[in-house]
C-alpha cells in the first residue's frame, strides 16, 4: 500500500495563543511495501505524523493518501491500520491469546478464521508456545511481539510503530530490529517506524526521513543519506563518531584548512564549513601533516586526535598505519568524501 502525504500541517495552539508548528508542509510518498523509519531529535515531529497517518490527530492542512484513497478525514478503525505504541499497551488482564484475538472479535470475524489468525500472528512473531500466560508474566521482548502480533492480525493495510524498541535493554534492542525486519519482509506490508535513534533507523529501514522542527531534511536510502547529505543537520545528525566539521577555504578548485591542502573539490573559491567522517581519512605519506593530540587503538581501528583551524578533529586510521604515541602523522581524505556546505543555509554544495 502506497502512502502519500501531500502538504501535510499541524500546529498546536497552548491556552496563550501561542502556536507551535509540529509539522509543515510534509511532502512524502513511501513506496508499497517498504519499511520507512521516520527519525529526528525529540520535538521534531515524527510522532504527529505518524498518529496523523493514524487518524489520532488531525491534521491543521493537507492530505494523506492510502493507494488513491484520500483517509485524511476517516476514522482511525476505518484505515485499515495496525499501530504498535511505546508502552505496548497490552490488556493485563488477559492472556496473551486473549489480547490477539480482542481486535478479531471487535471486527466480528468467523471464530475459526480468527483463532487460525491468532496461531499464525503468534507463530510468525515468535511467542505460539506463550498463548495462555498473561503480559506480566513476559518480559519486555515478548510483550513487544504480542504487541505486533495484535497489530497484524487485522491484516492491515499499513503497520505503524512509534518507538517500539525505547523500552527494551540493549541486547533485546538489536535481536527486536532483526525481528522486525524479518516480519516486515515476511507479511510485505507497507510498514512507517517512529526512532530517534539513527543506528536503529539505519539497519532497520527500506528508506529514512530526517525530520527537524517539523520540516522534512531528507528522504533517501540509509547508506545513501550517510555518504550524500543533502545539509549539514543531516550530516551532523547521522553519524557515531559524529562527523567533523571544520572552516575551509576553497582556492581555484582546491581546499584548504590551516593552510594545508585537504583536497580537490568543485567549488567557488571561498569559506566553507566542511564536513569530514572519521573514517573517511587515511594514513598518506602524500597528505598534509598533523600534530597529534591522542591516539587510541579501537579494534583494528586507531582513533587519532588532532586540530584544523582551530577545531577539534577525530579520524579513524588502520591500526598498522599509526603507532600509538606517535607526535605527527600525513593524512588524505578518501575521493569523494569531502563535503562543503553553504554557509548561509547550510546546503550541501558538493561531495568532493
Amino acid at each position: 500500500m502506497e502512502i502519500r502525504l501531500e502538504n501535510l500541517t499541524k500546529v498546536f495552539t497552548d491556552k496563550t495563543g501561542r502556536e507551535t508548528r509540529a509539522v509543515d508542509k510534509l511532502d512524502i510518498v513511501i513506496e508499497s511495501g517498504k519499511l520507512i523509519a521516520l527519525l529526528g531529535p525529540s520535538g521534531c515531529g515524527k510522532s504527529t505524523t505518524l498518529f496523523m497517518i493514524a487518524g489520532l490527530e488531525k491534521p491543521t492542512e493537507g492530505r494523506i493518501f492510502f493507494g488513491d484513497d484520500e483517509v485524511t478525514k476517516l476514522a482511525p478503525e476505518k484505515r485499515g491500520i495496525g499501530l504498535v505504541f511505546q508502552n505496548y499497551a497490552l490488556y493485563p488482564h488477559m492472556t496473551v491469546y486473549q489480547n490477539i484475538m480482542f481486535p478479531l472479535e471487535n471486527l466480528k470475524i468467523k471464530r475459526e478464521e480468527a483463532i487460525a489468525r491468532v496461531h499464525e500472528m503468534a507463530n510468525l512473531v515468535g511467542i505460539g508456545e506463550l498463548l495462555e500466560r498473561k503480559p506480566g508474566q513476559l518480559s519486555g521482548g515478548q510483550q513487544q511481539r504480542v504487541a505486533i502480533a495484535r497489530a497484524l492480525v487485522k491484516k492491515p493495510r499499513v503497520l505503524l510503530l512509534d518507538e517500539p524498541l525505547s523500552n527494551l535493554d540493549a541486547r533485546l534492542r538489536l535481536q527486536m530490529r532483526e525481528e522486525i525486519k524479518r516480519i516486515q519482509r515476511e507479511t510485505g506490508i507497507t510498514t512507517i517506524f517512529v526512532t530517534h535513534d539513527q543506528e536503529e533507523a539505519m539497519s532497520i529501514s527500506d528508506q529514512m526521513v530526517v525530520l527537524n522542527f517539523g520540516v522534512k531534511q531528507q528522504v533517501d536510502a540509509p547508506q545513501e543519506m550517510y555518504n550524500h547529505p543533502d545539509n549539514l543537520f543531516v550530516a551532523k545528525f547521522l553519524g557515531n563518531p559524529p562527523i567533523n566539521v571544520i572552516q575551509g577555504e576553497v582556492k581555484k578548485g582546491t581546499l584548504f584548512a590551516d593552510k594545508k591542502k585537504i583536497g580537490v573539490v568543485k567549488a567557488a573559491d571561498g569559506e566553507y564549513p566542511v564536513g569530514l567522517r572519521p573514517e573517511d581519512f587515511k594514513v598518506d605519506p602524500e597528505g598534509f601533516e598533523v600534530d597529534l593530540k591522542e591516539t587510541f587503538h579501537i579494534g583494528r581501528d586507531t582513533l587519532i586526535h588532532f586540530e584544523l583551524n582551530g577545531t577539534d578533529v577525530r579520524a579513524l586510521v588502520d591500526s598498522d598505519d599509526v603507532e600509538i604515541g606517535a607526535k605527527k602523522v600525513k593524512l588524505s581524505v578518501k575521493k569523494n568524501k569531502i563535503h562543503l556546505f553553504d554557509k548561509e543555509s547550510g546546503s550541501i554544495v558538493s561531495h568532493e
